[in-house]
């Protein structure tokens, strides 16, 4: 079954504590660990940020990354696949949702990773995800970031 990690940004994060900065450390992390990972977007305004972010996040760094509109892509495909369509079969390890939404094909994932931005909308936004998740019996962890950046697992009942 799924499991579905929500990481929480500290309330009066800045630019470096934004959604699309934490999900590029993320998606670094776990195409380290040689997973497929599907970013979620939903508008192109956000993908394209995203996929901008993924350039320039860390000096002397890359993660291979590729946008994907449903149309076939060249082998060999990238570690991070970025969208606002249903995922190919290749990319089902890890989803990054940046949306507003519980995307339909959630459940094709090992691991449905949620970022939980500062601001009032964005969090309430996030409960009713985290309520729907819950409500249908998945596995849920909490991270919460630290004022110095930390990451700590809070206990999820």
């Amino acid at each position: 079954m799924t499991r579905v990690d929500f990481y929480i940004l500290p309330e009066t994060g800045g630019a470096a504590d934004s959604p699309v900065i934490t999900a590029c450390r993320l998606c670094e992390k776990a195409a380290g660990a040689g997973l497929r990972i599907y970013v979620y977007a939903d508008s192109g305004a956000l993908a394209e940020d995203f996929d901008g972010a993924l350039w320039t996040f860390r000096q002397g760094g890359f993660t291979a990354h590729e946008r994907y509109e449903g149309t076939p892509l060249q082998a060999p495909l990238p570690s991070v696949l970025i969208g606002r369509v249903e995922p190919p079969d290749s990319h089902h390890d890890v989803l990054v949702n940046l949306a507003a939404e519980v995307p339909d094909f959630f459940s094709r994932f090992e691991r449905v990773l949620e970022i939980v931005a500062g601001d009032g909308a964005q969090r309430a936004a996030s409960r009713a995800r985290y309520k729907f998740y819950r409500d249908r019996g998945y596995e849920l962890c909490t991270y919460e970031q630290s004022a110095d950046g930390t990451w700590h697992r809070r206990t999820t009942k």
